[in-house]
């Protein structure tokens, strides 16, 4: 497993600069910001959502490498995503709370546009390894 890490991130290290600052962007707002709002259901649930993406990603990376299938892994944000949508409105007037989720929702919303591109193209045939790691 620590071996299946290791190579996802040099993976993801070897991408091209702008998807390195979008990942950042990703991680930053799914996995590092939910523990400034600890105390909240949305940051527990966002933690859970992106922690299960992980793992769907890197069984899928173990097996086949860096192809686009493993947008797969975000296939929990298609209920996390409505869900704190419909967050919104008790959040108004929260500051930092409300900009947070925002931004969880545009950001996620914006990949799983990506990643449903992606697991079409590998659906059609396109099942080549995007990254060498």
């Amino acid at each position: 497993m620590f071996k299946t890490m290791i190579g996802f991130n040099r993976g993801i290290l070897s991408m091209p600069i702008p998807w390195q600052i979008w990942m950042v962007f990703l991680v930053t707002a799914n996995l590092v910001l939910p523990f400034f709002f600890l105390g909240t259901s949305e940051a527990v649930v966002v933690l859970v959502a992106a922690g299960t993406g992980l793992i769907i990603m890197m069984g899928l990376f173990a097996k086949l490498g860096y192809v686009k299938l493993l947008g797969i892994g975000h296939i929990p944000w298609l209920f996390t995503v409505p869900w704190l949508w419909s967050r919104l409105d008790q959040a108004v007037g929260s500051g930092p709370f409300y900009y947070w989720l925002i931004a969880v929702i545009a950001l996620d919303s914006i990949s799983l546009v990506i990643d449903t591109v992606d697991v079409v193209r590998y659906l059609k045939g396109e099942r080549t390894s995007t990254i060498t790691a």
